[in-house]
């Protein structure tokens, strides 16, 4: 019996925005013609795979009606600290792919198993010989670090910082420090309604000759970024237009 192939589908980064963009803008239309046809699936959230699947459908008509395609969940627990030290082990929803079926693996934003859960998922496929076929759609920390003028050939996420003040400050400095030593460029996220006092600790913790680059609600049509000396960002922050922090934002910091 041939197996199936888990695809990796990228979803759009307007994940909880208004407006939200219209998705042949953003998405690749072989991306959403594979979408379409595949009717099993392995999602961050059920609900919002079906909210993106129902998008999909106004543009590429689906195989199944959306009630009758086949979601199944990663554990919850999964969906902050990520799935990828191999504590979980997720072949077992991969058997649909083992019994014949194309399957599609997705997040809530932006491609799977990247800032979001889903590499247990890739690591389970390769274990079991099921081809792996990562599809074309937006990162959001590649386009943020294309954006930053930072150095891309060296470069690390690092995640969310802590949100204990003392601990995130500790944080920032030793980033700062190995990236003014190293040239690496440091990425990192936070959730929106965090990004206010993130912003306002970087800017208060760093020196004034470490570039720190921003960008907002990428893809959107509120899409803003920024790159700058900290001294700079300090001396304009009052300044108009200013960052829209209450959409998914982007940090890097480098020299």
């Amino acid at each position: 019996m041939s197996r199936g192939t888990l695809y990796l589908v990228p979803s759009p980064l307007d994940f909880g925005c208004e407006p939200q963009t219209p998705l042949q803008e953003v998405m690749p239309e072989g991306t959403l013609a594979v979408a379409a046809r595949l009717s099993h699936w392995i999602s961050e959230n059920a609900r919002s795979t079906r909210a993106y699947l129902k998008r999909i459908d106004a543009c590429h008509r689906l195989a199944l009606p959306i009630q009758a395609l086949q979601i199944q969940e990663l554990p919850r627990e999964l969906h902050k600290k990520g799935d990828h030290d191999g504590r979980f082990d997720a072949r077992a929803l991969l058997a649909p792919a083992l019994a014949g079926q194309d399957m599609g693996l997705v997040s809530e934003a932006g491609m799977p198993a990247i800032a979001d859960p889903g590499a247990s998922v890739v690591r389970a496929a390769h274990e079991l010989g099921l081809p792996v076929a990562p599809l074309t759609g937006p990162v959001s920390l590649m386009l943020a670090l294309a954006a930053s003028g930072l150095n891309g050939q060296n470069f690390a996420f690092v995640g969310y910082l802590p949100q204990d003040a003392g601990e995130r400050t500790q944080r920032i400095r030793e980033l700062e420090s190995l990236a003014l030593k190293t040239g690496q460029t440091q990425i990192f996220i936070e959730t929106p309604y965090r990004n206010t006092a993130l912003l306002s600790a970087l800017l208060q913790t760093m020196n004034g000759n470490t570039r720190l680059a921003l960008s907002c609600g990428l893809t959107l049509e509120a899409a803003w970024s920024r790159s700058a000396l900290v001294s700079a960002w300090k001396s304009r922050r009052d300044e108009k237009p200013a960052p829209p922090l209450g959409l998914p934002a982007v940090f890097c910091i480098g020299r």
